[in-house]
Formats: C-alpha cells, sequence, structure tokens
C-alpha cells in the first residue's frame, strides 16, 4: 500500500509508520500547506505539492494545524471531498473537525449517555463571571481548539477569573468553562485502532494537568469489559475509528469523558504495553482498503 500520511515529515509518529511499513508499505508524508485542488468538469483532483492524492491507497490523518478561517475551511471540504470521491481518509474529516473542537466534542459525549463535567461555553465576562460563581468558583478554562494540555488553566479566585475572562474576550475568544473535578491525580487514556483497544494510566505527582507532554508519568492500565465500552461509545458518539479517549475518575465515584483526540499519539502506550501500535494502524488500513 501507498500511505499518505498528513502532518509533518520529521515527526517522530512518520518515523515509527516507516519502520513499522518496511519494506512492506510505503509512507508518503503530505503538509496541509501545499494541499491544492482542481475541478475541470467533473473531474476533481487533490494534490500536495507535486503530489497527487488519487495515486494513494489511503490517507492518515495525524495533525489539525492552526490557520484562517478560510484555510481551515478549504482543507477541510477538501478532504472531505476527496473521502466522498471513494478514497479512504482516516479519521473522517467529518470526525476531526467534531474531535478538534471541545465544546462539540463535550455536546456529543453528553448526547451518547457518558458523563461529562458540567460546561459553559460563552462570549461575555459577565456570562462567564456569572458560570464561574454557579460552578463553585473552581473551574478549568480551556481553549476550545488545542491539545497536550496548552492554554488549559485552573482558576479559583474571582479577581483572576475576571482579568482572565477580559482578555480572552478582547481577543475574541469563545470562554469554556468546566467544573474542576477532584480526582486523585491520574487519567486514563484508551487508544481505540478499528476493533483493538490499549489503555494506560497518567499521573502527574506534581500537577492537576495529566499530559504526558506536560511530564506525566505512564502506567500500565487493567482494561475491563465496561471502559472498554464506555470508550467504544465515546469515539463512535465523534465519528472516529482511531481515537485516544481520556476518562478523569473523580474522588466522588464517578468516571467523567473528557475528551476524544482524533489524532492519538502513541509512544507512551507503545512503551508500557509493549503492542506495536504503528503497525495496528497500517493492518487497520490495510484491512479497511481491501
Amino acid at each position: 500500500m501507498q500511505i499518505a500520511v498528513l502532518g509533518s515529515a520529521t515527526s517522530w509518529y512518520v518515523a515509527d509508520l516507516r519502520r513499522a511499513a518496511g519494506k512492506t508499505h510505503t509512507i508518503v508524508p503530505i503538509t496541509y500547506r501545499e494541499l491544492h485542488s482542481q475541478v475541470d468538469g467533473q473531474q476533481l483532483s487533490l494534490a500536495s505539492g507535486e503530489f497527487d492524492l488519487r495515486a494513494c491507497d489511503a490517507l492518515l490523518i495525524r495533525s489539525m494545524p492552526p490557520g484562517s478561517l478560510e484555510q481551515v475551511v478549504f482543507r477541510m471540504n477538501a478532504l472531505a471531498q476527496f473521502e466522498s470521491s471513494g478514497m479512504l481518509v482516516v479519521n473522517s474529516p467529518r470526525a476531526i473537525e467534531i474531535a478538534v473542537d471541545k465544546y462539540l466534542t463535550t455536546v456529543m459525549l453528553s448526547k451518547a449517555g457518558l458523563l461529562v463535567p458540567t460546561t459553559v461555553a460563552c462570549q461575555t465576562t459577565e456570562q462567564a463571571m456569572e458560570s464561574f460563581l454557579s460552578l463553585g468558583g473552581d473551574v478549568v478554562v480551556k481553549p476550545i481548539f488545542g491539545g497536550e494540555g496548552r492554554g488549559i488553566t485552573r482558576v479559583t479566585d474571582e479577581a483572576i477569573a475576571l482579568r482572565t475572562f477580559k482578555t480572552l474576550e478582547q481577543i475574541g475568544a469563545v470562554l469554556y468553562l468546566q467544573k474542576f473535578i477532584e480526582h486523585k491525580g491520574y487519567d486514563l487514556r484508551l487508544l481505540l485502532v478499528g476493533d483493538r483497544v490499549l489503555g494506560m494510566r497518567r499521573r502527574h505527582p506534581h500537577d492537576w494537568r495529566t499530559n504526558i507532554s506536560r511530564g506525566a508519568i505512564a502506567e500500565p492500565l487493567e482494561l475491563t469489559d465496561e471502559l472498554v465500552a464506555q470508550a467504544r461509545l465515546a469515539a463512535k458518539s465523534v465519528g472516529t475509528t482511531v481515537a485516544g479517549v481520556d476518562f478523569l475518575p473523580g474522588k466522588d465515584g464517578q468516571l467523567y469523558a473528557i475528551e476524544v483526540n482524533a489524532v492519538p499519539g502513541w509512544k507512551a502506550l507503545s512503551r508500557v504495553t509493549g503492542e506495536d501500535v504503528a503497525l495496528w494502524v497500517l493492518e487497520y488500513l490495510e484491512n479497511r482498503s481491501g
């Protein structure tokens, strides 16, 4: 198979996919910046640089970089049209759009019947302050777009909350607040690759944020049927088939669905479980393309 990987050519995941592919598959890294499309009569083409994506057997989306509104809309529309022409795109552009949007992901998780932290999305400082107080004066403020814990802040002081919300309103941000969930310093990351599932516990002894990129420690996790079922439900609610699903066990005994990542990393999971996740991904693409 010839597999196009939409992301960074110098990334660890391209190197890992190439290692797992060996001589069986060809990995071709492509970038969003060089995506261009041509409509000629009833013919639609999509290319990145000089590489025509119609020459590949599958397209694996591994990133969603920032851009202007026009750029982001064009990229998603072009990928969606490429998928609708019969090409295999993982994850689907629609799933990427949902998962990259924390507000929409939270809505979809809740509609699927999963427990999520009480969440408020608003656009004015006044509304945000009312929500801050109604949520007990202890909230997590997140950018709607973003990952790996970037831009996430816990706010417990009313004066700091006011300054934070005013600053965000001035730059045109949506004010996205979630009630802080008291927890034991760890969360659960489950990785789904088609029907296969892996899991790990992410523990951080010095930070309430448990992202591996922020120094959290990856530990083995024994999966239960119930936990796997909830992870599958979460991934399905967003439309992802390759996904990282995050759960937070609260001190109140409840399990909260926090996030679905449509471009999940697997370096720490491979290390903790001993499984070759890159090979799993390639095998999944091979089965889907058949």
